[in-house]
């Protein structure tokens, strides 16, 4: 397999009587051999102009893409060693499941035999081994999803590309696949770069998250470290589902700690203690607008929590409940913000319930409205 390497990548549109579009901002990403690598990010972010950088299916404006050492900037796609697997599957109307699989190889005139062997390889690989006489329009939606990565496979690229593959299945049938993609690079130890717009698919996935907004990179490390440690107050609302909540106020001394005390018109606004790691963070910021970054699972019933630290708890309306079986969503407003709670499912809401909360900040952020940095 093979490392990819991109550096001060740039891909602008022309746009009649202007500048041009620009898609992709001067990127520079490491992918490591054998490396799953997620592209995420919302739509129009560039991860999918950049992964047709690297195909071969757009022109690069300015910058180069190794791949093994090699540049390939002005290599036809054919002869990049890499094997695509698009979001609608590809696949000939006409061709059986087997020729499909097949057509690349006998385009490079590979012998008869070792044509069958790759696919029948492949077809074991993926379970579909009894669908290779049948033709694509009598296949599920998931089947045709393995004929794609099949025919991928069979070539034994360099490395294997996903532009968003699993958007157009159900969502039983996405779960599935994406873990069956995930055992098909564990099985392969192939270099695969999968673009998604879907955080919990990056999660689930990857051996690093690439997260992009707007033709930059925000953040690029595995998924726990962009989960737990942001970079910064997009990549903290955009994963995780429900996303952060974002609490904007100032913060103000209280002996050896600080408290967050939000932005209210409200004779009492939400007062809340921060613990030893985040006074020390906020310890410059002494009267500054700030913003506060709490996850809802750290947001509890406080029924739940028998001794809350002093000066975490505060009252607030429940607006609407959502019961999700084991876990309960709470869309909660304090009268300045609403936020989300996820809290146990054994406990009945209801709407306009009013309902005491207690904020665990071990976990929590602080980021500086202006920049969006997060203080550290």
């Amino acid at each position: 397999m093979a490392k990819v390497v991109i550096e001060n990548l740039i891909k602008v549109y022309p746009e009649k009587g202007g500048s041009g579009v620009r898609a992709v901002n001067s990127i520079d990403l490491t992918i490591e051999d054998r490396e799953f690598m997620v592209l995420v990010g919302p739509s129009g972010c560039g991860k999918s102009t950049t992964l047709r950088m690297i195909a071969g299916l757009e022109e690069i404006s300015a910058g180069t893409i190794r791949i093994d050492g090699r540049v390939i900037n002005s290599v036809a796609p054919k002869d990049r060693d890499i094997a695509m697997v698009f979001q609608n599957y590809a696949l000939y109307p006409h061709m059986s499941v087997r020729d499909n699989m097949a057509f690349g190889l006998k385009l490079r005139k590979f012998p008869a035999a070792e044509i069958e062997q790759r696919v029948h390889d492949a077809a074991v690989l993926l379970g579909i081994e009894s669908l290779l006489d049948r033709k694509p329009k009598a296949l599920s939606g998931g089947q045709r999803q393995r004929v794609a990565v099949g025919r991928a496979i069979v070539r034994k690229p360099k490395v294997f590309l996903f532009d968003e593959p699993l958007s157009n299945l159900d969502a039983k049938m996405r779960v599935t696949t994406r873990t069956e993609i995930s055992k098909l690079h564990a099985r392969l130890g192939a270099t695969m770069i999968y673009v998604t717009h879907d955080q919990v698919e990056a999660m689930t996935m990857g051996d690093r998250i690439c997260v992009m907004k707007d033709g930059d990179i925000m953040q690029v490390a595995t998924p726990l470290e962009i989960y737990h440690h942001p970079a910064n107050q997009f990549v903290a609302g955009f994963i995780g589902s429900p996303p952060m909540n974002f609490l904007h106020g100032i913060i103000q001394s209280a002996g050896s700690r600080l408290v967050f005390v939000e932005n209210s018109s409200a004779t009492s606004p939400m007062h809340i203690t921060l613990d030893e790691r985040l006074s020390a963070r906020g310890a410059g910021r002494i009267g500054q607008p700030i913003v506060l970054g709490i996850r809802p699972e750290d947001v509890h019933d406080a029924l739940s929590v028998p001794n809350p630290a002093p000066g975490t708890t505060a009252e607030v309306t429940i607006e609407v409940s959502e019961p999700m079986g084991a876990e309960t969503y709470l869309y909660l407003n304090s009268g300045a913000h609403a936020f989300v709670a996820r809290v146990r499912g054994t406990t009945s809401f209801d709407s306009s319930q009013r309902l005491k909360v207690v904020f665990q900040t071990q976990n929590a952020h602080l980021f500086d409205p202006q920049t969006q940095r997060t203080l550290t």
